[in-house]
């Protein structure tokens, strides 16, 4: 099995690094990850609905160029939420059932782009709050290594 995460914007803070990487070394044993980031848009602060609309459309058209042939989950507010049990579940079916490969794509500061949205196979959720999407990055990996253990029933999820 291959895991993409395609996200908009570096990593700066050096906690979050870390920990994508104790991730990324821990996931070895169970997947092919592969992290890719595109240049996310400068943009100011205060911006009108129009220059949003724009920002958010320029980092999607990056984002779209990067898709491979895959299922691709695209993390929104809105999108089905999971326990990790049914998270597990739900990577199974679609390794079994639809693909080898999966996308997860995390947009930048202002969002994700329509047209992104509209490529995803799923769209998916993990809280109300809005959350940072460097961390959420580190959120993703950390949910996703806790399905191949639960997928694996090895210990970790409790």
């Amino acid at each position: 099995m291959k895991i993409t995460i395609l996200s908009v914007g570096k990593t700066k803070e050096k906690y979050i690094k870390l920990g994508i990487q104790d991730f990324k070394d821990r996931l070895k044993r169970y997947t092919k990850l592969n992290l890719i980031t595109v240049k996310a848009e400068k943009a100011p602060d205060t911006l009108s609905e129009k220059e949003l609309k724009q920002v958010i459309d320029k980092e999607g058209d990056k984002l779209l160029r990067k898709l491979k042939p895959s299922y691709v989950i695209a993390l929104t507010l809105d999108g089905k939420r999971f326990t990790s049990e049914a998270f597990a579940n739900k990577i199974e079916k679609i390794k079994t059932y639809h693909d080898s490969h999966i996308i997860f794509i995390i947009g930048g500061s202002n969002g994700l782009s329509k047209n992104v949205i509209n490529k995803a196979n799923m769209c998916l959720s993990f809280s109300d709050f809005t959350f940072p999407h460097q961390l959420m990055k580190l959120i993703l990996l950390e949910q996703i290594y806790r399905s191949f253990r639960i997928n694996n029933n090895e210990p970790y999820h409790k």
